[in-house]
């Protein structure tokens, strides 16, 4: 099976696993708006990344990404929820990818899905840090995103 097959053919899957692991981090603005809308929102960014990947074509994804930090910003969700839900995504793909693709095309499949959320969770914390330098509120939270930071 090729890294096309697996993304369309499992869509579903992959999203039913990305789904439960956003539902298992307990995100607060994820657990407000409800399941249907995270499924939602997961297939969105999945076809994004898909059209990327295939076409070999990041613009997708940027402009996504783009605009998702700008929506979730304003409604004040914190920059690791949105991260949390990429990662959730990203990992999803790539457990699909270790069990279904052979071993030596397994390191293209995970670097073409690796580029394309990657890019998109770049960009989502570039446009989180330029609007929060303009502005005064709690939705940028870095040391949410790192373990440990509470030892300080």
């Amino acid at each position: 099976m090729n890294l096309e097959t697996i993304m369309r053919e499992d869509r579903q899957s992959i999203l039913s696993e990305a789904v439960e692991a956003v539902r298992r981090a307990h995100l607060e603005h994820y657990e407000r708006v409800g399941i249907r809308t995270v499924h939602e929102r997961l297939d969105d960014l999945l076809g994004m990344v898909i059209e990327a990947v295939l076409n070999r074509n990041l613009d997708p994804v940027i402009d996504h990404a783009t605009s998702v930090a700008t929506a979730r910003f304003e409604a004040g969700v914190d920059l690791s929820e949105v991260q949390t839900a990429f990662n959730a995504l990203e990992e999803a793909l790539w457990l699909r990818i270790l069990r279904s693709i052979p071993a030596p095309e397994q390191a293209e499949a995970l670097g073409l899905v690796g580029t394309a959320l990657g890019r998109g969770k770049d960009i989502l914390a570039r446009q989180y840090v330029s609007m929060a330098s303009h502005a005064r509120t709690p939705a940028l939270n870095l040391e949410a995103l790192f373990s440990g930071s509470d030892r300080f």
